[in-house]
């Protein structure tokens, strides 16, 4: 039986918190895991409640679990990472839009409008592709400095590229002429 993620607002309890409990079975977990471009998605699991603020408005106070597999950044092993994000969301009826000011500065980014039904399941893939690192490490992998270059010649650093190293340098000479 599959379960049901949307929830309509109007039918929920406006006097008591709503339990929620969602866990997608393994076709889902499948298509996140490719659409996230992840290895795996062992597992996943969103717990809170959704509470009536007042006579229109909502809260949801959750955690998102999950244990997700990536390809290593350096050495493309597989890197395992376990997720426990906690976050929370406000439906607000008179929501407005932040302004221009409002929105540079760092504030309330939990409160949205008022939506007639919330999808479990799309918030709960929204808050889990924010979470996955971004550039996963297997233990003890790291990036090396490598030089390349023709027998018998001086391989390039980063400072023979850097654009204004060769004026750096004459810069240097024509002050200390006496010095080369």
């Amino acid at each position: 039986m599959a379960q049901t993620t949307v929830m309509r607002l109007a039918d929920l309890p406006t006097r008591k918190a709503t339990e929620i409990n969602y866990t997608p079975d393994a076709g889902t977990m499948q298509q996140l895991a490719e659409e996230m471009g992840l290895s795996a998605l062992r597992k996943m699991r969103l717990e809170g409640t959704l509470t009536p603020l007042g006579r229109s408005d909502w809260r949801l106070d959750a955690r998102l679990g999950a244990t997700v597999v990536q390809p290593c950044v350096v050495t493309l092993e597989p890197v395992t990472t376990r997720i426990e994000e906690p976050f929370a969301r406000q439906y607000l009826s008179d929501w407005q839009p932040p302004t221009e000011a409002e929105a540079e500065m760092d504030g309330d980014d939990t409160s949205e409008p008022l939506p007639e039904s919330v999808d479990i399941a799309e918030i709960a893939a929204e808050v889990l592709a924010l979470a996955v690192p971004p550039y996963p490490r297997a233990e003890g992998a790291s990036l090396h400095q490598v030089d390349f270059t023709e027998p018998g010649s001086d391989p390039l650093t980063d400072d023979d590229v850097k654009p204004f190293a060769a004026l750096a340098a004459l810069k240097a000479k024509l002050q200390n002429p006496t010095e080369n």
